[in-house]
């Protein structure tokens, strides 16, 4: 398997793009943590075309982010064209994809994301648009089909190929399964982690291990898990400023650092009231001297 933009390995660990997750900070935390490739938020070719500020905003990546993808969709060949050339020539990521895997009702009925995957010759048409946008590498993801009646991924992935797509990434569930039911992981080859990663960029590191066919390194400590969620938080603060609404929208990423701690239920109780990086470290630093009293009291 040769793959059309740079990796470190002959199977590369990837960082899927997820509306509201995959962000900047979050992005140069996975690489750091052993993620080969990272991909943006999937983003509307509408917003890029019409240069909407947020829109753009999301575009933004810096060099240790890199290798990079910049995920669009949209149904309307002349839009994804556009939004691929501004992406090129504005951005410079190492390659584009486009999702034809979003199961999202809003998305879908607009013919984005899985819904094209009921016309393959709309998913070529978009595919060859993006293609003459860019001199960039164009991938696409997908589902395996529609429905299960229209379950299909070697056929969707030929007719992708023929359009031009140099690399496809598969979510080996058709649209109608959306997140639930058994996913065929026999058909794919190549790994792209998604929700597994929430709150756990340690997920790439453990995931190359065991691809090397190395111990797999031990789960991080609760000390280890606040160190990089302080990290991480860091980071999207000296993005968007450390104010109330940035805090409460990080809330989110701590309640995943912590999933699974002793006491877990009720230290996310008190995460789901910080209003400052301030108040997280305090709540951290709580939870540690508990944590080191009660082991000293045993």
């Amino acid at each position: 398997m040769k793959f059309p933009y740079p990796v470190d390995h002959e199977i590369p660990v990837i960082l899927a793009p997820m509306a509201g997750v995959s962000e900047s900070p979050f992005r140069r935390i996975c690489r750091e943590w052993g993620a080969d490739v990272v991909v943006t938020e999937f983003l509307s070719a509408e917003g890029i075309r019409r240069e909407n500020q947020a829109t753009l905003d999301k575009l933004r990546f810096g060099p240790d982010e890199r290798t990079i993808g910049v995920q669009i969709f949209g149904a309307e060949p002349d839009a994804m064209h556009d939004a691929a050339r501004l992406v090129t020539d504005v951005f410079q990521p190492d390659f584009i994809d486009i999702n034809f895997g979003c199961p999202v009702k809003k998305v879908v009925k607009r013919n984005g994301g899985s819904g094209c995957l009921k016309d393959l010759d709309l998913v070529q048409k978009v595919i060859r648009a993006v293609s003459s946008g860019t001199h960039l590498p164009v991938t696409v993801k997908i589902r395996s089909g529609w429905n299960e009646e229209k379950r299909d991924p070697v056929g969707i992935a030929l007719r992708c190929q023929d359009a031009g797509a140099r690399a496809l990434t598969l979510h080996p569930r058709t649209r109608t399964q959306m997140y639930s039911g058994a996913a065929s992981w026999d058909e794919i080859a190549a790994v792209m982690i998604a929700r597994g990663s929430f709150g756990n960029p340690w997920i790439f590191g453990r995931a190359r291990a065991l691809l090397d066919g190395q111990p797999l390194p031990p789960e991080p400590t609760a000390h280890e898990r606040f160190q990089t969620a302080l990290e991480h938080a860091r980071l999207s603060l000296a993005i968007e400023g450390d104010t109330p609404r940035v805090a409460r929208e990080f809330r989110k990423h701590l309640g995943w650092y912590t999933r699974g701690l002793p006491g877990s239920a009720a230290l996310r109780e008190r995460l789901q009231q910080v209003e400052s990086l301030a108040d997280v470290e305090r709540v951290f630093a709580d939870y540690l001297s508990r944590a080191e009293s009660l082991a000293g009291a045993g």
